[in-house]
């Protein structure tokens, strides 16, 4: 095999063989907020077909609001940790390595929902992504306790034999609602400028750093664009981006996962064209850290097009490795093509392209 995504990658205390992590995906599945067997079962399948580094799906800090789904996991009660605890011995078991993604939904949750009905929705300010004020600002030391939920979940991330944590500060959740000037209309520490509203994350990158000490990868993830706007970008500039990459470079963390909707677009075009590096390659460039790049790998189109009953055909990989071989990027992230297909990573490693599916979100309801 000389394919770039199967060979080796490491990083203070994690040795993976390929390039290939299974992205985050919401699953919805762990009844009561509990990873069960089957969860486990999920995780392992992977890991024994060839993927180097499996993100779980988003699971929840210790905020009673953080949640919308009461069969979304949690990963702060003693019976959600037992059910990871068995998920992790189960990726190592066949060999795997793995990382928890760990999720604040912010405002993106309907206050009523989820496990705890009754807790406030958190936010940066109160202020809807439409800029309407709809509950009060929370204090700065409501704010300290939010960074913490966070840390707490890192420390038992460690405690559980994870090989690595992610934060999830993308998508229009909560970490992400700080850096955005639309919710983000705060006068103490945490606003202002783009680098200071990045100060929330980089507190909780330094706080997680205390708890799993200085051998266990920390990864980010983050996004231009959100849920509720497409077209919205944090960063317009290399500049700008620089300036904000910088307070999580200064705080300490290791990976940088850059979550765009098609990895082949061009971050910046009006710099170096149509053709030029992706969100991954300018995260890399500016910060010299490795990155992962994600976004509909292996399909022609993006998720948001296929859940609108839109098809998604196999797009080559000659491109994406091409720019790993080059040093664009570190790793690729595969989401919808390793959900569909458990069997995906070892496929291509062994040249079965020809048996690789197309997505079918229908299909995929049907399937585990």
């Amino acid at each position: 095999m000389t394919s770039p995504l199967f060979t080796p990658f490491a990083l203070k205390s994690l040795n993976l063989p390929n390039r290939i992590v299974m992205a985050p995906m919401t699953r919805s599945k762990s009844p009561g907020g509990v990873p069960g067997q089957d969860v486990a079962d999920y995780y392992a399948r992977r890991a024994a077909a060839d993927v180097g580094l499996i993100v779980t799906e988003g699971t929840t800090v210790r905020r009673g609001g953080a949640s919308n789904d009461p069969n979304v996991p949690n990963f702060y009660k003693a019976d959600a940790l037992a059910g990871w605890k068995n998920v992790v011995e189960a990726v190592h078991a066949n060999h795997g390595h793995i990382a928890p993604q760990i999720w604040h939904q912010g405002m993106m949750r309907k206050p009523g929902s989820g496990p705890e009905p009754d807790a406030p929705t958190d936010g940066p300010s109160g202020v809807t992504h439409t800029g309407k004020q709809v509950m009060p600002e929370p204090t700065t030391a409501e704010v300290d306790d939010m960074v913490m939920a966070y840390a707490d979940a890192a420390g038992e991330a460690k405690k559980l034999g994870f090989d690595c944590v992610e934060i999830h500060g993308a998508h229009g959740y909560l970490i992400d609602e700080f850096f955005w000037d639309v919710m983000n209309k705060r006068t103490d520490r945490y606003g202002g400028s783009l680098p200071e509203r990045a100060t929330f994350a980089g507190d909780i990158i330094r706080e997680v750093r205390k708890k799993v000490g200085p051998d266990m990868p920390i990864i980010l993830r983050y996004s231009q664009w959100k849920q509720q706007e497409y077209t919205a970008r944090l960063a317009t500039t290399p500049q700008a981006l620089e300036d904000f990459l910088k307070v999580f470079v200064d705080a300490g963390v290791d990976i940088l996962h850059v979550s765009q909707r098609r990895y082949w677009e061009a971050e910046f075009p009006e710099i170096d064209g149509e053709d030029g590096l992706n969100g991954a390659g300018w995260a890399k460039k500016l910060t010299g850290l490795p990155t992962i790049t994600v976004g509909s790998v292996g399909l022609s189109g993006d998720f948001i097009g296929a859940f609108q009953g839109q098809g998604s055909g196999q797009r080559s990989l000659d491109d994406l490795e091409a720019r790993l071989a080059r040093g664009e990027f570190d790793l690729v992230a595969v989401g919808r093509a390793i959900l569909q297909d458990p069997d995906w990573a070892t496929k291509v490693k062994e040249g079965r392209t020809s048996e690789l599916r197309d997505y079918d979100a229908a299909a995929l309801m049907t399937l585990y």
